[in-house]
């Protein structure tokens, strides 16, 4: 029996475009003014056209495009602000409007060691992700150059610490739920995983515990080795 030939992405696209459009009615970064829904579009799909090779096409389509563009998208609204923000955020010593319990000038500053750090590694790119009307700041924006700042080698990196400390069994269930897009039922299905309870799926117990250790080794991770994303 021959073999179907499979779809491109090409042959695809209606389809692609229509899922992702979507999702514009979702889209929160409106503060951003240079960064519209068609940009997010266009990231969203060249990822797709990135691991178009990993779509099962036995499986149908429209979910798995569903699925990355979630997932791209709160890369988007993570890149632009959680990375960049001051620690001042999240500290007890923060009295607001620049004002800290713990300098003492009572500013916000870098006699705070981890205020000086982001300001050392962050303040660049919190200044860059932050609202701004290009229209009054053409001139300043056609002058920014790239700091150099590199997704993938990040990624690259942790992934590289995690693969040590994983076993080589549990590093598999990593990439496939974060990388292959692979569904929980295909997980079960590789850990082996049964259920004896109605209703419910296959080691769902199971994969969320494991979820949450390997989200919080990738935490730990980018802590230790000042990796930002």
């Amino acid at each position: 029996m021959e073999t179907p030939k499979k779809k491109t992405y090409e042959e695809c696209y209606t389809i692609i475009d229509t899922v992702v459009s979507k999702y514009q009615s979702k889209w929160r970064l409106n503060a951003i003014n240079w960064f519209d829904f068609e940009d997010v579009a266009q990231i969203v799909k060249t990822h797709i056209f990135k691991k178009w090779h990993l779509w099962d096409q036995e499986r149908p389509l429209e979910p798995w495009v569903s699925r990355i563009a979630s997932h791209q998208i709160k890369n988007i609204v993570r890149n632009n602000y959680t990375n960049y923000v001051k620690p001042c955020m999240s500290c007890p010593h923060n009295l607001g409007d620049n004002l800290c319990s713990l300098t003492k000038s009572g500013n916000q500053n870098s006699s705070c060691s981890m205020y000086a750090k982001w300001a050392k590694s962050k303040r660049q790119g919190y200044g860059v992700k932050m609202p701004l009307a290009m229209e009054n700041h053409q001139q300043e924006i056609d002058l920014f150059t790239d700091s150099g700042m590199d997704f993938d080698s990040s990624i690259k990196r942790i992934n590289e610490v995690l693969k040590k400390e994983l076993s080589e069994e549990h590093y598999q269930v990593y990439m496939m739920l974060f990388f292959e897009d692979s569904s929980e039922d295909d997980v079960a299905k590789y850990m082996g995983y049964k259920t004896s309870e109605k209703n419910r799926a296959a080691g769902y117990k199971q994969i969320k515990n494991l979820k949450k250790m390997l989200k919080e080794k990738v935490q730990k991770i980018i802590a230790e080795n000042d990796i930002i994303l």
